[in-house]
């Protein structure tokens, strides 16, 4: 049988075995170390074009068609703000009771 300075001195050994060891990253970190390169591409040599991915293109449209889309919506949104809705409906009360909404001075005969 062992003694217990001996299980002790090996649960230590295991354990410091244990914390050196990272179990959840499994190994050395992934990523893509930095080239110098712009996006990781070596640019083409002199006279030849960048060839683009397929979906590049369909990224472009989604991108910027969104963009104008979004803007032609805002553009033409509707007025909603509590100043309009409220200088509307007091235009709407004042025609009721028969008062003018808008200022006219009144001309002064005496000269």
């Amino acid at each position: 049988m062992l003694s217990s300075s001996t299980l002790v001195k090996g649960l230590r050994v295991s354990s410091s075995r244990l914390q050196c060891k990272r179990f959840a990253s499994h190994e050395a970190p992934h990523y893509n170390e930095p080239s110098g390169w712009l996006f990781g591409e070596k640019p083409p040599p002199p006279g030849q074009k960048r060839v683009k991915e397929d979906w590049e293109n369909v990224w472009y449209i989604g991108m910027f068609g969104t963009m104008a889309f979004a803007s032609v919506m805002l553009y033409y949104k509707p007025d909603t703000s509590v100043q309009s809705w409220a200088l509307r409906e007091a235009k709407e009360r004042m025609e009721a009771r028969g008062e003018k909404f808008q200022y006219e001075p009144e001309s002064s005969s005496s000269a």
